[in-house]
């Protein structure tokens, strides 16, 4: 018995979308930095997964890889959610950030094995937080990107926001609807092509992306002088140095890069350009807590403020709450701020 025709035009497309999955692999890799390459290929891997994983005929073919790639493909969206905080956040890739795509892999493990009368409860559940990981990627693109200081970057914001999360977000959807036993005849076509469609978006934006949306470039000192600077940028630069050194503007509670150019007397845009390729800094809120860690680095060395609560400290520079401030002191300096405050401490004592 012969392959259906729509059976072979599902099959083409996901034959697509695993030739594209590859070639954004390879636009990955040339960023050079090891979190996007792990990222990236872990969620290109379990999406490769998931294309083979979700039609029949293709899962048959497998067969005896058949089980790790579908148990590669049980955490996708929580690949998906580490690649999206690793590129627009720049953050590391750390066991806490892996724990979302170990999470849905053990639960899916639980329903794959489990007894079917209550599998499919465990698969809704399932489903449901790879929606709320999808949903929160979606945040974490919107939420950062006013601070977001490499422009390719904040470009690429909007189609992966509004193509990748949807889909993600309609997968799920389909998947709770077979969960509970809805089961449409196009639903393999229509996934293929969907496949299909995204991962050639992803291979064209990577393939062609430019290598300063992964630098991981490192602060540097302003140096109004620079030769490559014209008259205006090296005005702007002095000026935003007045207001972060003698202005102390960075020990504003919520301030922004918008009232930042503002009192520069520059457009955004072109702020957000000075800071990133002159000052090496990929994001608003780590050039604004460079300036705070390092006044913490002093104040919880002083022995005369050894009383002084870590709290107290952190809201007189500029941090809302505690917890960004341990964040950001932490990734600045490996220890959290108790732990810094007793080693120099100590050293004070015994010199």
């Amino acid at each position: 018995m012969g392959i259906e025709p729509v059976a072979i035009w599902a099959l083409v497309a996901r034959g697509v979308a695993i030739g594209a999955l590859a070639a954004i692999t390879a636009g990955l890799w040339r960023s050079g930095q090891t979190s996007i390459r792990i990222a990236g290929l872990l969620l290109t891997l379990s999406t490769a997964a998931y294309t083979l994983n979700s039609s029949e005929i293709t899962r048959a073919a497998l067969g005896i890889f058949d089980n790790p790639v579908h148990l590669l493909a049980l955490g996708g969206a929580g690949w998906f959610w580490l690649f999206i905080i690793t590129l627009f956040e720049d953050r590391p890739v750390a066991p806490i950030t892996l724990a979302p795509a170990g999470l849905l892999t053990a639960l899916g493990l639980v329903g794959w094995i489990g007894r079917q009368e209550a599998s499919s409860g465990i698969w809704i559940v399932h489903n449901l937080i790879e929606a709320g990981f999808a949903a929160h990627a979606l945040i974490v693109i919107v939420r950062s990107w006013r601070g977001d200081l490499v422009e390719p970057r904040r470009r690429l914001r909007g189609p992966v926001m509004g193509v990748v999360t949807i889909y993600v977000l309609a997968q799920s959807a389909t998947e709770i609807g077979e969960g509970l036993g809805l089961r449409l005849d196009w639903y393999d076509l229509a996934g293929g092509v969907a496949l299909a469609f995204m991962c050639t978006l992803g291979a064209v934006a990577f393939l062609r992306a430019e290598p300063q949306m992964f630098g991981s470039a490192e602060p540097k000192t302003i140096a109004p002088a620079n030769a490559r600077l014209d008259g205006g940028e090296r005005l702007i630069l002095t000026k935003l140095e007045e207001l972060m050194a003698a202005g102390e503007a960075w020990r504003r509670e919520g301030l922004t890069i918008g009232a930042l150019a503002a009192e520069v007397g520059a457009p955004q845009h072109q702020l957000r350009r000075l800071i990133n390729d002159h000052l090496g800094f990929r994001n608003f809120a780590a050039f604004v807590n460079a300036r705070r860690i390092d006044a913490a680095r002093r104040l919880l060395a002083d022995p005369g403020r050894a009383r002084e609560p870590v709290s107290a400290i952190a809201f007189a520079l500029g941090f809302g709450s505690l917890g960004p401030f341990n964040r950001a002191f932490k990734e600045a300096t490996g220890k959290t701020p108790s732990e810094w405050r007793r080693e120099k401490l100590a050293e004070t004592e015994n010199p």
